[in-house]
């Protein structure tokens, strides 16, 4: 039971980041109906942005926890600020232009400047992982075995509860954004019906840019957590991470924001489940197939709606 627990804490850990990229995928899918492949690779330069900042700040574990905190409260700023200019870029470049082309233009731009990221990442900061030291440290003890039993010791880091709070926090705050907001509704009438949308006064231009430079916020604090959390990135984590939340956006039901956390959350535990109980070289196989599973009996996803054709 114990070893069951913490599998499940770290498997909601690992899920939380996953949710946090694939709002990213379903928010754009959801307004302009294409999938923004180098999304994963905004996420990749986040957390080298966050690395950066946090090399020129000096923090370490040795930091006192009052300026521990207010500098990672930095390091997230300048990560969201700078991937959102790498976000808008992206939509500026590779989709606006060809917003009214064939449907297969926009996806094939946005694989090439997920290359370009790539590259663009390798020259300038070299091919070579990227470690950094733990800066957020310690934590508790939930449940232990008797020593009869193997005394395995059940913990959740200071690091887990940052991660899985913020993105409560985070997915709480953008869901009233959507909601509440004349941003959110303005994103809603878009997916609704851009051409009805522009017609009512709306700048479908700007709501359009907005989605992707939210998306990209998203992606740079869970590019942040990815880097505190296992301590070492490399210029091709955004692939794999991508691919990733992208299936779990769909698992989840693309378009529904509820749906891609829901999504990025079974991917993480069946990751992490699988890796705990079974061969850890098949945990991707495990999750690909859970995503087609699921897409046969539910092709609209866990929380997704179904197509409604317009006439």
């Amino acid at each position: 039971m114990e070893y069951f627990v913490q599998q499940l804490i770290n498997g909601v850990t690992l899920g939380s980041i996953y949710g946090l990229i694939a709002i990213g995928y379903t928010m754009v899918y959801g307004i302009i109906g294409m999938i923004n492949f180098a999304h994963g690779d905004i996420f990749m330069v986040g957390a080298f942005i966050a690395l950066i900042i946090i090399t020129a700040l000096g923090l370490t574990v040795s930091t006192g926890l009052g300026l521990t905190i207010l500098a990672l409260i930095l390091v997230l700023f300048g990560a969201m600020v700078i991937a959102s200019v790498f976000g808008w870029t992206v939509e500026r470049l590779a989709y606006r232009p060809l917003r009214g082309s064939f449907r297969l233009a926009p996806l094939i731009t946005a694989i090439g400047v997920s290359i370009a990221l790539q590259n663009y990442i390798q020259i300038s900061q070299g091919a070579r992982v990227k470690p950094l030291q733990p800066i957020v440290t310690g934590g508790y003890t939930i449940m232990q075995q008797s020593a009869e039993e193997g005394g395995f010791i059940v913990q959740i880091s200071n690091m887990q509860i940052f991660i899985i709070v913020a993105t409560l926090v985070l997915m709480t705050i953008f869901s009233l954004i959507i909601a509440k907001t004349s941003l959110g509704r303005a994103q809603r009438a878009c997916e609704q019906d851009r051409k009805m949308a522009s017609l009512l006064g709306i700048n479908v231009d700007r709501t359009i840019s907005m989605t992707f430079v939210m998306g990209a916020a998203l992606a740079a604090v869970a590019g942040l957590m990815f880097l505190l959390y296992y301590g070492v990135i490399d210029f091709f984590i955004g692939f794999v991470a991508g691919v990733k939340a992208f299936t779990a956006a769909v698992l989840g039901g693309i378009g529904s924001l509820p749906g891609a956390m829901l999504g990025g959350l079974v991917i993480g535990l069946i990751e992490t489940f699988w890796s705990a109980y079974f061969s850890v070289e098949y945990k991707d196989v495990a999750a690909f197939s859970m995503l087609a599973i699921v897409l046969i009996f539910l092709p609209q996803g866990l929380l997704g709606k179904p197509e409604v054709e317009k006439v």
